[in-house]
């Protein structure tokens, strides 16, 4: 059982460390951070801290580093986020505002993120299984080619070149739209790739334009499956580099991860998050996920009522308080501008 006092030790050995990158010895906790006892005293509480593993020398007669426990136990105490400066989220609200879209949003997003943290920022996109096909046009280029254009009542737009065999005149083309609106117009993704299924596996009349309607069909559930698939925008991979000392292994694993985002997106599905919808894996945590020497935190948002995470992934060395601060911060302005645009449909 850690004291409070060998909690606050604790606080200053991670903080320190934190700031320096070198290990933290007593003189310099009684130095810095002004307990009002002794060094003897700390080096009792320090060496309580590591029968508890929370801290480990890294040398002989060195001072002392975190653990992954120990970063653990940190942030589990931390008794309360300390909320952004005003110039912070100035930079935040600034840095989000009009976006032309949800993609153009999201990269802005992880931009921010990874400015403000240092850290590689990471953003789930919504789940638009549940979202409603508002719109669909399709696009007659001329010969074979065509274009699929999808618009959800989320806000997402979307488009996807396909070829057709054979030409249309234009009673055809008005035919297939009106064929293929018909299909998915105002139902949910999942229930427009049903239907389309349906359809599909219904014999058809083997004529040109049912042919047409088919293949636009095909295009379409192509489309609309991709809409139900989770993805990740991410900015800041170069910041890796920077703080690749902090990796005692090797970075590759890390690197690995990011270019296989289903490794990151299991991660972020797993994580639990605490009543402020913020979530901390750390270290050792992550060994299952192959990134037992990093550690990520995520805040939730929630938009229209299909949840997903904002994040940073980093070394286990970081400032956990700043961090999940950001992340929270833009958690939050995320939220209210895909509110604010959802209220404005």
């Amino acid at each position: 059982m850690v004291s409070e006092r060998g909690l606050q030790v604790l606080r200053a050995i991670v903080q320190d460390y934190v700031d320096t990158r070198e290990p933290v010895g007593s003189k310099s906790i009684v130095d810095r951070h002004h307990f009002g006892v002794s060094a003897a005293t700390i080096r009792n509480d320090m060496a309580l801290l590591e029968d508890e593993d929370l801290i480990a020398a890294p040398h002989t007669s060195s001072g002392r580093i975190p653990t992954d426990k120990g970063y653990r136990v940190f942030v589990d105490h931390l008794a309360e986020v300390r909320p952004l400066s005003p110039a912070q989220r100035a930079a935040i609200t600034s840095f989000l505002d009009e976006p032309a879209d949800l993609d153009d949003l999201l990269v802005r997003t992880v931009r921010s993120l990874s400015r403000l943290t240092g850290q590689v920022a990471l953003v789930q996109y919504p789940s638009f299984a549940r979202a409603n096909v508002s719109h669909v046009e399709f696009v007659h280029l001329g010969g074979g080619r065509i274009v699929v254009i999808v618009v959800t009542d989320t806000g997402r737009v979307s488009q996807r070149m396909g070829f057709l065999q054979g030409d249309l005149d234009e009673a055809d083309v008005a035919h297939v739209k009106a064929a293929i609106a018909g299909l998915v117009t105002g139902a949910s993704v999942r229930d427009g790739l049903q239907a389309i299924g349906a359809f599909l596996a219904a014999p058809g009349d083997g004529g040109r334009v049912d042919a047409a309607v088919r293949g636009v069909a095909r295009i379409l559930a192509e489309e609309l499956e991709e809409f139900r698939q989770d993805r990740l925008v991410m900015a800041g991979t170069a910041t890796l580099a920077r703080s690749e000392a902090d990796f005692r292994g090797s970075i590759y694993p890390v690197l690995e991860a990011i270019e296989e985002q289903v490794t990151l997106l299991r991660l972020m599905s797993e994580m639990v998050a605490d009543e402020q919808g913020l979530a901390a894996s750390i270290g050792r945590e992550n060994e299952p996920f192959g990134l037992a020497e990093a550690s990520v935190l995520t805040s939730d948002y929630d938009p229209a009522g299909s949840p997903a995470r904002v994040g940073v992934l980093g070394p286990t060395r970081m400032d956990y308080p700043t961090n999940l601060a950001a992340v929270r911060a833009v958690a939050h302005y995320l939220g209210r501008l895909l509110d604010e645009d959802e209220r404005a449909r």
